[in-house]
């Protein structure tokens, strides 16, 4: 379980297919000795687990669940990746709570900066787009941000500067693919509704 807050914008040291697979190796500022072998990370918001470290570098493998339904296919050496280590039980939650379970990929269709802000309009798949609702939470390549508004398949953001400078959000241009994974609190609802177990006359010890 993850928070959304990133830790360190690492960058792709390596990416190596094999097949429907890979071994993703990534640079990192976080502490490596704190980061044991089989231990999870979100990477843009993916959860993976790090196969193998070396002197500023982590490797993760990359299933071709993952390769399919996220956007790590896309990533090229030196691209830079959102990281975030897993939420323990004694942190606060400063973003909201965020699996690492990415429900699929977002484009960019518009980049707008306003004064200090920065806005930016994703289009989703359409099995996305139901469980996105204005001030609701939504991760973006692993980032927790605030949905400002949502129609046709599309929401927008406001991104802070303090944000920008800290994610890979800086260098990111429309057209560009990012992992989406909606609010995990959105998805049980969409499914008691879609069961018909929130009709009328439902009642709390139903469930």
């Amino acid at each position: 379980m993850f928070t959304g807050i990133i830790e360190d914008v690492g960058k792709v040291y390596r990416w190596q297919m094999r097949k429907n697979a890979g071994r993703l190796t990534l640079s990192t500022h976080l502490p490596l000795g704190e980061m044991e072998l089989g231990s999870s990370i979100a990477v843009n918001g993916a959860c993976l687990t790090v196969v193998d470290k070396a002197k500023g570098r982590f490797a993760v493998d990359v299933s071709p669940e993952t390769l399919e339904r996220t956007s790590l296919k896309k990533l090229r050496r030196g691209h830079l990746v959102n990281l975030e280590r897993p939420l323990r039980l004694s942190d606060r939650l400063g973003g909201h709570l965020v699996t690492g379970h990415v429900d699929g990929v977002g484009v960019i269709r518009e980049i707008d900066k306003r004064g200090k802000f920065t806005f930016l309009s994703f289009q989703v798949p359409a099995s996305i787009y139901p469980l996105l609702v204005p001030k609701g939470s939504v991760a973006v390549d692993g980032i927790s941000l605030t949905v400002n508004e949502c129609e046709k398949q599309r929401f927008s953001v406001a991104i802070i500067p303090y944000t920008l400078r800290h994610t890979n959000l800086l260098g990111r241009r429309v057209g560009d693919k990012v992992n989406i994974e909606s609010d995990i609190i959105g998805k049980y609802v969409l499914r008691l509704l879609q069961s018909g177990r929130l009709g009328k006359g439902a009642a709390f010890e139903d469930f």
